[in-house]
């Protein structure tokens, strides 16, 4: 009966479940830290410094064309320029302006308007939004009429330095020889280029037209943009003056009193 009872609290003791823990049993710390670390570095998940994403060479989704200007440029209206305005629906407000030298134009009741240095869309817009106190939405056409011939200048050491009209596309080589070719004082490999890229900013380029004529290569032979500016520089040689006194030159002039 003793080995009968004992047999009892034996098994009972074996079918206890162990001990389980009501809030669930922990993971390693190892495991939460590693979880941790990949909740953080997954996209969407938490925020940059500052909030924002950027993207490399790029500030603020912007390049910066400073220092290279617009790559094809509109015109831009200048003084003694003359355009014609035109309303689809209002005929009666058609009419021809010329900017003046203080760079306005005067529009027909509507007051002046300041144009120099806009381009043909901007003024267009800047004139029907000046219309817009006495006509619903006007509809404006402006067109350009008589304008400043596209030009290029050369100066320095060329034969006929001066202003040139620009008719068809031109190279520094063909500008060159329009004004006439080198003089005998060139230096022909630094040819500077200079050009206007804002009214107050302009870049320069120093060609070396000598190397280009001698290997026959114009690859590399810039083309003119209207404004451009040519210069060429005196050659080192050159810059000894013609006449020398003769009394600074008696060494030569009497080589044997030495």
């Amino acid at each position: 009966m003793l080995i009968l009872q004992l047999a009892v609290v034996v098994s009972a003791q074996e079918t206890v479940p162990a001990p389980v823990s009501v809030l669930g049993s922990a993971p390693p710390a190892g495991k939460m830290a590693a979880e941790s670390s990949q909740g953080q570095d997954q996209p969407g998940t938490g925020s940059s410094a500052g909030g924002a994403i950027t993207q490399p060479g790029i500030a603020g989704g912007k390049g910066d064309f400073a220092f290279g200007g617009e790559r094809h440029p509109l015109y831009r209206l200048s003084k003694s320029d003359t355009v014609e305005v035109s309303f689809t629906f209002s005929p009666d407000f058609n009419q021809t302006l010329t900017v003046q030298p203080d760079g306005f134009v005067a529009l027909k009741s509507a007051g002046t308007l300041l144009v120099e240095g806009l381009t043909v869309p901007q003024m267009q817009q800047a004139v029907a939004h000046a219309y817009r106190g006495f006509l619903h939405e006007p509809e404006v056409t402006v067109t350009l009429k008589e304008f400043d011939k596209p030009y290029f200048l050369a100066s320095g050491e060329v034969a006929r330095p001066g202003k040139y009209e620009m008719r068809g596309d031109l190279t520094v080589n063909e500008g060159v020889a329009i004004a006439g070719g080198f003089t005998q004082q060139a230096r022909h490999s630094q040819v500077v280029l200079f050009r206007r890229i804002s009214p107050y900013v302009a870049e320069s380029h120093v060609i070396d037209l000598k190397k280009m004529l001698d290997s026959r290569d114009l690859h590399e032979d810039l083309h003119l943009q209207p404004g451009d500016f040519i210069y060429v520089p005196q050659s080192r040689i050159s810059k000894i003056r013609k006449y020398v006194p003769t009394n600074s030159m008696s060494w030569y002039m009497n080589p044997l009193q030495y």
